[in-house]
């Protein structure tokens, strides 16, 4: 059996090498801090949170789950980010500025996703069955969103910075809020990745929505009056709103 191990063993390094070699250049792709690989190996507690992760998921995977869970455990001590060993991570995953976050253990991310600092993927049941999020290919999740449930992301698709969210979402759409709201039809894109300080708020955009057509309706009252010569309330005469159409956020987001 332990000759059966360490062949096993070294029948599995060349794949993870290669793994390793495309955790580092994704980084390289998606943060334009990291001024090279060297730095990248040794300062990205992201990588290593995968890499311990790999390791343990195999553990767990080989049903030996308590040394699995003592292996996450460090993991998370040493990262900052908790990942059960029973989650599932695709290639090419990058973690930024991991510190926070907590994955699931039937939470699945598929490839390419970008995950920053505080995300939560967690679960909504307390059955044994599948109770985490599933992750689409290229999903790019905001800084501390959490994803609720088991419920399905589609490929590409964009969660907000402190989003909730708690139903499924289609490929290729960006949702924000609390409860998260779909914003950018699905195959309408960002041009950046995820600009979270330029993502639009469907809270204002009611609320200016409503105020404009509100105007719209004061004006055809007062022509209405002015036809039939009914005399101007006097308390009608200025509108006090609780804010100026300069406190809201512009109309494209920010």
């Amino acid at each position: 059996m332990f000759l059966k191990a360490i062949r096993r063993a070294l029948d599995f390094i060349p794949s993870s090498i290669e793994l390793l070699r495309e955790d580092v250049i994704a980084i390289g792709k998606n943060d334009p801090a990291a001024r090279s690989y060297l730095e990248v190996l040794l300062v990205y507690p992201g990588l290593h949170a995968l890499w311990l992760h790999r390791a343990a998921h195999v553990l767990w995977n080989d049903e030996h789950q308590f040394a699995a869970r003592l292996l996450s455990h460090a993991n998370r001590f040493v990262t900052g980010i908790e990942i059960h060993p029973g989650a599932t991570i695709g290639r090419r995953v990058f973690i930024d500025h991991g510190m926070g976050i907590v994955i699931g253990e039937t939470a699945i991310i598929g490839d390419g996703c970008l995950l920053y600092k505080g995300v939560n993927l967690g679960g909504t049941s307390l059955s044994h069955t599948k109770r985490h999020p599933t992750l689409g290919k290229n999903v790019i999740v905001g800084a501390n969103a959490c994803i609720l449930g088991a419920i399905e992301i589609g490929d590409g698709a964009r969660i907000g910075s402190g989003s909730v969210v708690v139903r499924p979402v289609p490929e290729g759409a960006t949702v924000v809020g609390v409860p998260a709201r779909i914003i950018v039809p699905a195959k309408q894109r960002f041009d950046a990745a995820l600009d979270h300080a330029n993502l639009p708020d469907p809270v204002s955009d009611m609320l200016r929505a409503l105020a404009t057509q509100n105007e719209r309706l004061r004006d055809r009252l007062n022509a209405i009056e002015e036809k039939l010569e009914i005399p101007a309330d006097d308390e009608d005469a200025e509108v006090q709103l609780p804010w100026s159409g300069d406190e809201l956020p512009p109309a494209d987001g920010g």
